[in-house]
Parts: structure tokens; sequence; C-alpha cells
């Protein structure tokens, strides 16, 4: 009950003075005895630390076996040595923290808060270190979850948007990793054992493929140890092979999947960018203004406001390790597609003929700068920032010089970008509905 009343009295101490603890962070780096790199923030002021260990062993890495990074992580916390995920979850509520693991396409992590109290933090630590080096992968908890990721993927053939994402992926990438979905599908999840995942386990979840971020209130000295515990019992192992680079884009193809639903999903892009791309500000803001923007922005305009054709439509890019999808999309009624795709291709042709108004940038660099501050305001925020900087390599200033950045983008800067990268003639057209 102690535990429960510090937790929230964190919480609102966080609320009232996030915005000034976290206005500067300054991200040091270093590596653990194993080579695996540290990112860590000291943020002062709230008893607490977010600490998250992030593996190249994303959806990117299933090979052939579609699903098997997602079933890897979902397994992490069903056991761990001699603990049942009953066991795990009673030690960590007894704390105060919270564990979570995830997958990507490019990344899985798992992730631990915890108050910083020594006593609460090393039992939490303990807990988040047997998960990593020592997961059980058994039987029992093998088949449960794999039985509920099947169901999971049975429903989702219910779900015409879902389909239109798979088959708009598929358009997309072809047979490179990137192509389908990170939940696998049921053909795939159906043939695995649990000992696939202990393969897979012992192939990513390795040191040498690891980066350990580190955000809180600690000093340097101890983040070091936290970052040299949690890896010391993880195999070195080796880095794995490059993803193979995404094909330039191609013609566009153009494919409706008859389903009997009243409204059509229609998803529409083509590859975009990647994560240190040199056109990424540029794409980043002129898409704000194409369709980021959601109620001010330019296909919201034409396809909502103008003609009452959907409820919303949107656009976005992606960008990955290599590159990722940039993405239109809305929904409407059946009889309505024909018209709502024509005009949300029109929109793009004249976007990518013309570009912006300067109007249009000024406002769209207000908008992405004058609330920055406030996307890395909390610790879990902020971890998620700086895990990308750290897993992708992007430069340490990267928050500090994003504002900066953003403002030197020009309409011929977004105008050279978008008619060398979004070409018209390229985009591929999915329609999951009814006639």
């Amino acid at each position: 009950q102690e535990v429960v009343m510090r937790i929230k009295f964190i919480a609102l101490f966080l609320v009232v003075f996030s915005q000034s603890v976290f206005s500067a962070a300054k991200i040091e780096t270093w590596q653990t005895s194993q080579g695996s790199p540290v990112f860590y923030v000291e943020t002062k002021g709230l008893p607490m630390v977010d600490i998250r260990v992030v593996f190249d062993a994303g959806s990117a890495r299933d090979g052939y076996q579609h699903g098997i990074a997602a079933l890897t992580s979902a397994l992490l916390d069903a056991g761990a040595g001699e603990w049942s995920a009953d066991d795990i979850a009673q030690r960590l509520e007894s704390v105060g923290a919270r564990l979570a693991a995830g997958v990507s396409k490019d990344t899985a992590w798992v992730s631990l808060r915890s108050l910083t109290e020594e006593k609460l933090l090393s039992k939490a630590l303990q807990t988040m270190q047997a998960i990593l080096s020592n997961p059980s992968f058994n039987e029992t908890d093998f088949q449960r979850e794999k039985s509920r990721t099947l169901a999971g993927l049975k429903h989702r053939e219910e779900s015409p948007g879902a389909l239109a994402n798979i088959e708009f992926l598929r358009a997309l990438y072809k047979d490179h990793p990137y192509a389908h979905p990170s939940s696998g599908v049921v053909e795939t999840v159906s043939g695995f054992t649990a000992s696939d995942l202990q393969a897979f386990y012992q192939q990513f979840y390795v040191a040498n493929n690891a980066r350990v971020v580190i955000v809180g209130d600690v000093d340097k000295q101890h983040a070091a140890k936290i970052a040299q515990s949690l890896i010391a019992d993880l195999a070195i192992g080796n880095k794995p092979e490059s993803i193979p680079e995404v094909p330039a884009p191609a013609k566009g193809i153009t494919k409706h999947i008859q389903f009997p639903s009243t409204q059509t999903h229609v998803l529409a892009g083509l590859v975009g960018m990647h994560r240190k791309d040199r056109d990424y500000l540029s794409l980043y803001v002129g898409n704000h203004i194409l369709g980021g923007s959601g109620l001010v922005s330019q296909l919201f305009a034409e396809v909502r406001e103008k003609r009452g054709l959907a409820y919303s439509t949107y656009s976005y890019f992606s960008p990955l390790l290599r590159k990722g999808p940039f993405t239109m999309g809305l929904q409407t009624r059946n009889d309505q597609t024909s018209q709502a795709v024509e005009v949300m291709q029109n929109t793009l042709k004249a976007f990518v003929e013309n570009g912006p108004t300067e109007e249009a940038l000024l406002a769209a660099k207000k908008n992405i700068t004058g609330g920055f501050a406030m996307r890395f305001d909390t610790n879990s925020k902020l971890i998620s920032y700086v895990s990308m900087i750290g897993f992708y390599q992007l430069p340490l200033d990267y928050l500090d010089t994003f504002q900066q950045r953003v403002d030197a983008i020009s309409i011929e800067s977004i105008k050279d970008a978008f008619s060398r990268r979004v070409k018209p003639e390229n985009i591929n057209t999915i329609t999951v509905g009814g006639e």
C-alpha cells in the first residue's frame, strides 16, 4: 500500500513539473564490457527510472517463419528461470514496477519502469535480468500464447482494414522482409514449436545485438552498473546480417479485394524513406501539409470538407532502418470508392507538382515545432526517442537541433523531395470492400 501511495504522488508530481524536468535532454553514451552500447539521460527530480533493452530482432528477422519475432517477445515474461508468469507479476507488483515487451518491424525490446529506491529497484532489475537472460519458453505457456495468437490472426481475416494493410505491404515490398505483418500469418504461426522460439531467442537476444537505454533519476555511475548487470548473463553472440535494401519503387498497381461490407477501405502509397534519409525532414514537413495534420491537411480539405467522401483521410511516412512505406488512406461508401480514390490521387499529384504555399508551410512549421517539447516531456516518451536515436544511430543532438532543422525547410526542398520520391505513377492502390 505504501508503494502504491508513493507512485500516485510521483505521478501527480510528474504532471506538474514534467516540462521543466525534460526540457533539455543530454544523451550520454558508452559501452558495457560485453560491447553493448548504452544511451543514458539523467532526469532529476522524480525518483523513477525507465530502462529499455533494444535488440535488432523485429519481424524483419522472421525469415520464412513469419510471426516468430512477435511470439518470442510475447513469451519472454511468461516464465524465467524458476519463476512462473504469476511469480514475475507478483515480484513486479510488490515493488510498484512495470515491465513490458514488444516488437516492431526493426526491433524487439524489453522495458522496465521502477522507483529508484534501492530495495525496490534491485528487485525489479533482478526480475528484468532473468527475463532477458533466462526465459523459460515452457510448453504450456507456449501453447497458450500460440493459441491466443492464432485466434487473433483468424479474427484479423474478418477485418477489411487489416486485409487492406496486409495486401498493401505485399504490393510495396513483395519478397522483402518488410512485406509480411509483424504478427505473422496463420500458415506459419500454426507450425511453430517452443524450440523454434528458443532458437530465435538464442540467435538474436545477445549482447552484440543489444542496446541499453536508461532515462531517469539515477546518476551515471549507477546507470553504468544497471546496464552492466542487465547484459551480464546474455551470450555475446553475433550481430545479424544487414537487412537488404528495398528495391526502388516500380510502376504501381491497383487491386480490389471483394469483402462483404458497406464501406471500402482504401490504402495507397509506395516505398518511402528510411530513418537517416537525407530527404527525411523535407518529406516529413511536406506530408504534414498534405495529409499528416488532420483537419487542416489538403487531403482532408479535398476529400472530406469539399466533397464529404470520407469521415477522415490521412497520409504518413513510416521511416524504418530501410525505406518504410508512404501511406495514404481513407474509408468510404462502396459506391463512392472510385471518386474518393480519384480525388486522393489528384490531390497528391497537385501537391507533388506545386508544393505547398508559403502560408501552409509557415503554419506546418509552427504546428510541428510548437508542440515538439511535449513529445518527450515524460520519461516514457523520452525513452522512446532515445531508443530510436540509439538504434538508428542518429546524432545525439537530434532532439536539440530538430526545431531549427524544421525551420530551415523550404518550399523548394519539399517540391524537390516529393518530385523525386513520390511519383504518382508509382502509387499502389489497394481497396477492400463491396462493389
